[in-house]
């Protein structure tokens, strides 16, 4: 009797395993992201330097979230990239808000500040001449105690993997 229980427990858990083996592969599109949406007719993108508009300027962050921009483009999608006035879409994007404030107060004092981050993004489908504008925001935050410059060097990484991430998803995934 024991040792039918067993094989019956087994049978089912066998079965369970297997369904969630199946149900894990099928996975749903909406949170893959390599699952890109491009048009069989684009092959060539031209990605421009990202100007930097904001009040205040971080002078680092334009030129190196242009470059985590093209990396990620060639890395996640099939497209080439150009310098020429060949590329089937043109990426043009501006950081327009670069603020920050403070959003956590303890005994009085700032405990935690908070970096904003905007940037609009234009895609131009030199084909139709289409025009595609995004805007993506992304806020960061950091320890009160530290300085802007101190809070910047420690969310670099952050920031552009972050930026670079929303910006990509808003051209190529629809999100």
């Amino acid at each position: 009797m024991i040792l039918k229980n067993y094989k019956v427990f087994f049978a089912a858990l066998a079965a369970f395993a297997a369904f969630l083996f199946a149900f894990a592969q099928s996975g749903c599109g909406i949170y893959k992201f390599k699952d890109v949406s491009i048009p069989d007719t684009i092959k060539v993108v031209r990605v421009g330097i990202i100007q930097n508009k904001a009040s205040y300027v971080n002078p680092q962050l334009a030129p190196e979230l242009t470059e985590k921009l093209k990396q990620k483009i060639v890395s996640q999608t099939r497209l080439k990239q150009t310098n020429g006035d060949d590329a089937d879409w043109d990426i043009n994007c501006t950081i327009t808000t670069y603020s920050f404030s403070t959003s956590g107060i303890s005994n009085q004092r700032a405990n935690t500040n908070r970096l904003n981050v905007g940037v609009h993004v234009d895609v131009r489908d030199n084909r139709s001449q289409k025009v595609s504008k995004y805007d993506v925001t992304r806020s960061f935050d950091y320890n009160g105690t530290l300085a802007l410059q101190q809070a910047e060097q420690g969310l670099k990484t952050e920031m552009l993997r972050s930026l670079s991430d929303d910006i990509f998803n808003r051209i190529f995934s629809n999100w």
